[in-house]
This record gives structure tokens, C-alpha cells and sequence, in this order.
């Protein structure tokens, strides 16, 4: 359920609902975000969906004997790393104590599955094939396609991301917000390379499921979202 206006426990003014196809920055986890947020107009203090109306406790069907808390910072003085994606924790945080396990809380709330009608992708805690883009296997959890011949880590979308946010950042107002998948395609080319037809449809439909899990990883899993990541990848 989603409120016009609400009171966090991590900020002494109100924040209000809006919805931005600029990325910004979570004060919350840290991480980056796009679309709809909750924001303090006064200080220019911006939360995720997922880190501005979280669960206190949730549960993960991957980690079945954990109870994982939200915490304002991650517990101890070590540095610890989301079990999803493998980034470095440094604010809002699922924690199972027994386990030791943490998740981003917009990891913690990635969708098992995505599907725009076309394109069904789902979400696995290992795989025993490489990611389309980095090559390598077993990162981070992955987004699989439905017929198999798609695989992307959260960990890879998650740096495209970073990367496209920061080259926006030094860009200033003249820079465009985007994630190409050079890499992804190349490898799909090569994989189909005695077939034009099969590399075209399969190029779509691996630009089709990065924009999906890219929206997922955002923190906002919705086609106005999609939509969003998908004209800024086409430019």
C-alpha cells in the first residue's frame, strides 16, 4: 500500500510520494534508485518504496530457516555484503543473526518472477550456467529466462547501473541516464553467429530482460519503469 505522505523513523521531516525518471540516490540503503520514491522536500532526502514502508521482519523462500531484521546499518564493526547481489552493505539491511545473512532491501524484494507477456524471467539463488553479460557463474542470484537461453546476475545489472548513475552524475544536466548491453549482445552474436534472424531476435529479447531485471533492481518492478529503462537503453 503506497500513502501521499508518511513519517519515517530515519528522518524528522514528512516525506512525500513522487515519481522521478532521474536516478537517485536511497538515504536509506544507500543504493541507486529510479521511479517512484518517497522524498523530504525540505532536505532533499530520498528513500526507495521498499526502505520508506519496510517490513520489520520478513522472511525469503531462499533462505528458508532465516529471519531476517531490518536494521538502520549493518550490525558489527566488519563489512558485510548482500547475499543477492554481492555489493557492500552500508545502510538499511535485512539481517538474519543466526545466519549471518543480509540483503539490500530491494533484494530482499526482487520478484521470482518477471513477465511483460512476452518474456517470463525467473529468479534463482545459483545457477550452473554463466551470466550472459560477465561470463562468470554463480556471482550473485540470477534472473533466468523461461527457455533457458538467458541468464543475468544481479551483481552485473547492479554495476551497469552504477556505472550509468555515476557517468550521469559527472555528466551534469547535458548527461542522459542509460545502460547499454554491448557485452551482452556481443556474446549473443557470437552464440548465434550463423544465424542474422536468431541474432536479432535474441539481441531484443536480452535488451527486453535487462530492462526488466534493471527495473527490479531499481526498486521499482513496474511497466512505467520498464518502459523508462528501455528508451533509455535505446538511445
Amino acid at each position: 500500500m503506497k500513502y501521499n505522505e508518511i513519517s519515517h523513523f530515519s528522518h524528522q521531516h514528512k516525506l512525500k510520494f513522487e515519481h522521478t525518471k532521474f536516478p537517485f540516490k536511497c538515504d536509506g540503503c544507500h543504493e541507486v534508485g529510479i521511479g517512484s520514491l518517497y522524498k523530504c522536500t525540505t532536505c532533499d532526502y530520498d528513500l526507495h518504496l521498499h526502505c520508506a514502508l519496510p517490513a520489520t521482519t520478513i522472511s525469503h523462500p531462499f533462505y528458508t530457516k532465516c529471519s531476517f531484521q531490518l536494521l538502520a546499518r549493518p550490525p558489527g564493526s566488519i563489512q558485510r555484503y548482500c547475499n543477492a547481489c554481492g555489493k557492500d552493505v552500508t545502510g538499511f539491511v535485512y539481517h538474519c543473526k543466526s545466519c549471518g545473512f543480509d540483503l539490500h532491501p530491494c533484494c530482499a524484494k526482487l520478484p521470482r518472477m518477471l513477465d511483460d507477456g512476452e518474456v517470463k524471467l525467473y529468479l534463482y539463488r545459483k545457477v550452473s550456467v554463466p551470466c550472459h553479460r560477465c561470463g562468470r557463474t554463480g556471482r550473485s542470484w540470477s534472473y533466468r529466462s523461461e527457455c533457458k537461453k538467458y541468464n543475468l546476475d544481479v551483481a552485473c545489472v547492479k554495476d551497469m547501473l552504477v556505472e550509468s548513475w555515476h557517468d550521469y552524475l559527472c555528466g551534469g544536466n547535458n548527461k542522459e541516464f542509460r545502460t547499454t548491453i554491448p557485452s551482452l549482445k556481443g556474446t549473443l552474436q557470437t552464440y548465434h553467429q550463423k544465424s542474422k534472424g536468431k541474432v536479432q531476435k535474441c539481441c531484443e529479447m536480452a535488451g527486453l530482460a535487462l530492462q526488466f531485471v534493471a527495473s527490479a533492481v531499481l526498486g521499482d518492478p513496474t511497466t512505467m519503469i520498464a518502459g523508462i529503462i528501455g528508451s533509455l537503453m535505446s538511445k
